[in-house]
């Protein structure tokens, strides 16, 4: 009697298939929207965000300024998180940086801390919140230049 052989089922790969389809235009599609025209900031920066705002049929521009005390995300749902005390009143702000209601971000000063996330500035009042400004000198901006060049002829 001859033994009957069992075989293995092969999972389908349209499935497979499909999801990898889907992948790849999740992926182009994000790159679509990605914005290349942000300045590089980052947590304890004060940054000044001009914000499109909408009154009836008329749209203006209104700039707030405050201090990075959050960045999160990755890709098109990249956001941060912007503080500033407006009349004693700590006010907190979400932007997300594909929105297009974000027009432009302006770095106004460099802030020197040690943490990603500043939430302990939430608690803190007046002088005590205040963050430690990160001064570029004159010397460091004519070294950044020179090996900025130096990594350019080099590449060459």
């Amino acid at each position: 009697m001859a033994k009957k052989r069992i075989e293995r089922k092969v999972p389908g790969r349209g499935t497979q298939i499909r999801l990898k389809g889907l992948a790849d235009r999740v992926g182009t599609i994000e790159k679509t929207t990605l914005r290349n025209d942000l300045p590089e900031f980052s947590a304890g920066d004060t940054i000044r965000v001009q914000v499109s705002i909408k009154e009836g049929e008329k749209e203006r521009v209104q700039a707030y300024e405050g201090v990075v005390i959050d960045r999160s995300g990755r890709g098109a749902s990249k956001s941060f998180t912007v503080r500033k005390i407006s009349h004693g009143v700590g006010v907190e702000r979400i932007f997300l940086e594909t929105s297009p209601k974000v027009a432009k971000v302006e770095v106004v000063q460099k802030g020197k801390v040690r943490r990603a996330k500043l939430y302990y500035l939430r608690e803190l009042v007046g002088r005590a919140a205040k963050i430690e400004r990160q001064i570029e000198t004159q010397a460091a901006v004519t070294a950044k230049a020179a090996a900025k060049e130096a990594k350019v002829s080099k590449s060459k």
